[in-house]
């Protein structure tokens, strides 16, 4: 997910969705503040600055922002945004993340999208890695926490980098990446390993993972041969009961429902593999930045 491994598809979906964002802003016509108050030829400095302590996520596409708006204006002058902060950075307040020159226009029309998807895309980061440092509190703990598909239509790709950038690890990116049973499948087959054998038969080379709500199933789903098991609101010591068959089998878990911060290190105690948590994405607070001229 990071940045540098973005195809070409990738990239032109972040330009869009910058894009997207400053027309919607613009829509009823230009900045009618600032084309008020600021001369046209007026240029200025400006810094992203963190309010907060947080992890950076999102400094490529907000950086494109001032580009893209000086292309919507056709606002002659040169644009330049420098990244100060690597995103997975931590920082602190005062903390400058960006650093941006050119018309003072150009500037301040592209100030709100631009700390939008910094803010947000930070907010990921920030909180992922707080769940990441729960379960690292844990000696001998290789429990990561990951994302889930629970993500902002339009955002999957930004956020779940930001999840990343956090020191989590992603789930799969789609429907289409890896196959994840779960129990509404089973149910309208009429059983687990109908439901199996169907999705191996139509994708053989693909990952499993199969929703388990009982021992029973978890034994089940390992004798047909899952990848990964997915242990749907067990507490911890049923995973521990759950970790005695998969184990021996080769078979990684995940933990999902009824996490908090303040068990997650009793679920890494456990030895499951992952942790599943969707308000990584779904709900996540933004970290608070500001720009500021100088």
């Amino acid at each position: 997910m990071e940045e540098a491994n973005w195809s070409d598809k990738q990239v032109d979906d972040a330009v869009t969705l910058v894009r997207t964002a400053l027309e919607e802003d613009l829509q009823w016509g230009p900045d009618v503040t600032t084309m008020s108050t600021i001369d046209a030829d007026d240029q200025c400095r400006a810094k992203v600055v963190s309010r907060a302590p947080g992890v950076i996520s999102g400094t490529l596409v907000a950086s494109l922002a001032p580009y893209i708006a000086a292309e919507i204006l056709d606002i002659p002058g040169d644009v330049s945004v420098d990244i100060l902060r690597a995103d997975g950075e931590r920082v602190a307040p005062g903390d400058a993340v960006l650093d941006i020159a050119g018309p003072t226009r150009i500037v301040l029309t592209a100030e709100r999208t631009m700390l939008n998807l910094l803010c947000h895309l930070s907010g990921v980061a920030t909180g992922t890695v707080a769940w990441a440092d729960a379960l690292a509190s844990v000696d001998g703990s290789h429990t990561r926490v990951r994302d889930t598909r629970k993500t902002i239509p339009g955002l999957r790709v930004l956020q779940k980098a930001g999840v990343e950038h956090g020191g989590g690890t992603n789930h799969r990116l789609g429907l289409g990446d890896a196959a994840l049973i779960k129990d509404n499948h089973i149910a309208a087959v009429g059983g687990l390993k109908e439901a199996f054998t169907r999705v191996k038969a139509q994708a053989p080379d693909i990952d499993i993972e199969v929703e388990c709500d009982t021992l029973e199933q978890v034994a089940e789903a390992v004798e047909v041969g899952a990848n990964l098991i997915l242990l749907d609101n067990m507490d911890p010591a049923t995973i521990r009961e759950a970790l005695r068959i998969t184990v021996p089998a080769g078979v990684k878990t995940e933990a999902s429902g009824g996490l908090t911060l303040e068990n997650a290190a009793e679920y890494a105690a456990t030895g499951v593999d992952y942790i599943a948590v969707g308000e990584l994405t779904h709900s996540a607070r933004v970290l608070d930045l500001g720009l500021d001229f100088y």
